[in-house]
């Protein structure tokens, strides 16, 4: 890269960070999905958002290019699989920078996120990485020094169970497995670099998985229900206040309780499969527009434990991502569908009243869902991938496809839709309990009408 590129760069930067007023809000540009939108189009929709930053999962050049030119601060990702190599290579660290930050001069790269929830995965092959995960951040950061770049912020994304304890919040405690050996030094290093925690923050899990205990006014905002801390004496007044503080005092009981948060990822799902409780777009819009009014409030809010502290925050996310792999939810975060059109309309400058928006529909799964579920092929389901997603099915489980062999009840009608219908229904029934998902990449949809026909009767899951 010429010198003439890296001075401009710096220069951008300056004038960037000089602005008097950059909103708080920002949105994840995530890319998995086969039907969305070009680059050019979607950076089109995070400025009709009023967004002022976007976080990217990858660096792709697309993108970056797309971005140039429109005041929006970018962050950029070094995927885990290479942390491991960047941690002892400087040269590497060095390339990197250069290939994917110093070549975009009109572009305000302004962080740089080394890896992605990297502490949140346990094989013996993970655990070798988190060891690698700070000197990874070091060679970055150093990397950007050489290229002369001194605005840019280097940290990792963190999913909240790299707490032991979250509850109640002042007892916040980092994992054991990770505290001393990896966290205290991370923190070490962005108190050093006056950098942020980036952390993963979902209400909507803490939520749906104690939704009997956990008030869904009290995750959305919405006011009326308050917790009081018995070990500090702060009363929270909403569930992602609460999340927040215990990562707060766990940094506090490493000795570092001034570094400040980040919200990498928070947001509502749009939608779901039957089993998903709250999934929906009227807890979803609720959720990212008091969250947004929250954070744009003048003075700052902040959170019981940091008053008046600025939380800058990358809502999840830019479009609802068809190629997500898991539960329904996974699918459904955007605020855009696919085709441009928006899940529902927000501003995150918070400058319209949350009273001032159309009525939303009305949520219908706020309750449990109680009866029975079948798990069929989508109606846009690609049928050149049916056929190994059916051998894949028949082979889990205990006698999963035997109704479907020849002579079998369900063998008639002998084609592949009918058949694969009764692969999928019968695959989740045995192995839901395992964590067996109702998805093969993107086949399969939940069904609360029985497929069954005649002697041919589809396995269900039942849900109490």
């Amino acid at each position: 890269m010429k010198l003439f590129n890296v001075c401009l760069f710096s220069l951008l930067l300056s004038i960037s960070s000089a602005a008097t007023f950059s909103p708080k809000v920002g949105v994840n540009y995530g890319t998995l999905g086969n039907n969305l939108p070009k680059p050019t189009k979607s950076v089109e929709l995070i400025k009709s958002l009023k967004a002022g930053r976007v976080k990217l999962y990858s660096p792709d050049p697309e993108i970056l290019t797309a971005l140039g030119g429109t005041n929006l601060q970018v962050s950029i990702m070094v995927p885990n699989e290479i942390i491991s190599n960047i941690s002892t290579n400087q040269k590497m660290a060095n390339d990197w920078i250069k290939t994917n930050l110093v070549a975009y001069p009109h572009t305000l790269i302004r962080y740089v996120l080394v890896g992605n929830e990297i502490l949140s995965f346990m094989t013996e092959a993970d655990k070798k990485i988190w060891h690698g995960l700070v000197p990874a951040m070091r060679k970055i950061q150093y990397a950007l020094k050489v290229n002369g770049i001194r605005k840019v912020k280097v940290g990792t994304t963190l999913a909240m169970d790299v707490l032991e304890s979250s509850f109640p919040p002042s007892n916040g405690t980092f994992r054991s497995d990770i505290a001393d050996t990896v966290m205290k030094p991370m923190l070490q290093f962005l108190s050093n670099t006056k950098s942020f925690l980036f952390i993963d923050c979902y209400p909507y899990f803490a939520w749906s998985q104690s939704y009997k205990t956990i008030s869904l006014d009290y995750a959305l905002f919405n006011g009326g229900v308050t917790y009081k801390d018995p070990g500090s004496g702060l009363t929270y007044t909403n569930l992602l206040d609460q999340m927040l503080d215990s990562v707060h005092f766990a940094m506090k009981k490493l000795g570092y309780p001034d570094i400040r948060i980040w919200i990498a990822e928070t947001g509502w799902p749009n939608g779901g499969d039957i089993d998903q409780i709250g999934a929906n777009v009227y807890n979803a819009a609720t959720y990212n527009r008091n969250l947004v009014q929250k954070l744009n409030a003048k003075p700052l809010v902040g959170t019981p434990a940091m008053p008046g502290v600025v939380l800058p925050t990358f809502i999840f996310a830019l479009f609802n991502e068809n190629q997500k792999g898991g539960p329904g939810t996974e699918r459904h975060w955007g605020q855009f569908y696919p085709n441009g059109s928006t899940v529902y309309p927000i501003d995150l400058t918070g400058k319209t009243l949350v009273s001032s928006y159309p009525p939303l529909p009305k949520p219908d799964n706020n309750e449990p869902y109680k009866g029975k579920i079948w798990c069929v092929v989508a109606s846009d389901a690609n049928m050149t991938q049916l056929a190994d997603a059916v051998t894949y099915a028949c082979g889990q489980g205990k006698g999963t496809c035997a109704a479907i062999q020849p002579k079998g009840n369900c063998y008639n009608p002998n084609s592949l839709v009918s058949h694969a219908s009764y692969a999928f229904s019968s695959y989740f029934s045995q192995m839901k309990s395992q964590g067996g998902t109702c998805y093969f990449n993107g086949l399969a949809v939940q069904t609360a009408k029985d497929p069954s026909s005649g002697k041919c009767k589809y396995p269900s899951v039942t849900l109490p």
